[in-house]
Order: structure tokens, then C-alpha cells, then sequence
């Protein structure tokens, strides 16, 4: 699956297997974008926030925890991409 990270303007991507949860990756380094802010990685500090721009269809339901901790902000796009493992293609800012 191809993720797409929009950080001040750019976009950056790369392939990463289907079902893989990005803050994980990004922790032991499989994942090449440094821009993917990340802290606690369960869903409770919120630092993991990203709009989803393109591909959001695909996504589940928001969980509790992203309900939680992101309230309103859901209807905009807003996820926790801690708590989410994608099967297609995105497109995310943290901006």
C-alpha cells in the first residue's frame, strides 16, 4: 500500500505493507518519513493526529480512544494513526 505524507507543502510516500499500523513503523524505522509526529502510540496523548486527505473511505469507524480524544475534529477527517492498521492507499497531514 502506498502512504502519503503532506508536511509543509511536499508530499512524501512509500510503500508499506497492507495492515501496518505507521506509528509502529515509524518507531523501529521501517517507515521512511521522520515527519509522522508520533508519541504513546495508544491512543491517548493525541500526537499521532493526522487529517486524512485521500483514501479515509477505506478506513473503520473511529474507535473509542479517537472519539475520545479527538471529538469534533473527526467530522473533519482527524484520525489517531495509532489506531488505525490501513489495507489502501492514504494520504494523511499533520498540519
Amino acid at each position: 500500500m502506498k502512504v502519503s505524507v503532506v508536511t509543509g507543502g511536499t508530499t512524501h510516500s512509500a510503500e508499506v505493507p497492507d495492515g501496518a499500523n505507521l506509528v509502529v513503523l515509524t518507531g523501529v524505522r521501517k517507515f521512511p518519513h521522520p515527519h509522522l509526529k508520533f508519541k504513546c502510540g495508544m491512543g491517548k496523548c493525541g500526537t499521532c493526529a493526522s487529517r486524512v486527505l485521500e483514501g479515509g473511505e477505506h478506513l473503520p469507524a473511529p474507535s473509542a480512544k479517537e472519539a475520545e480524544r479527538l471529538g469534533p475534529r473527526i467530522a473533519e477527517g482527524w484520525r489517531l494513526m495509532c489506531q488505525l492498521w490501513p489495507q489502501h492507499d492514504i494520504t494523511i497531514s499533520q498540519e
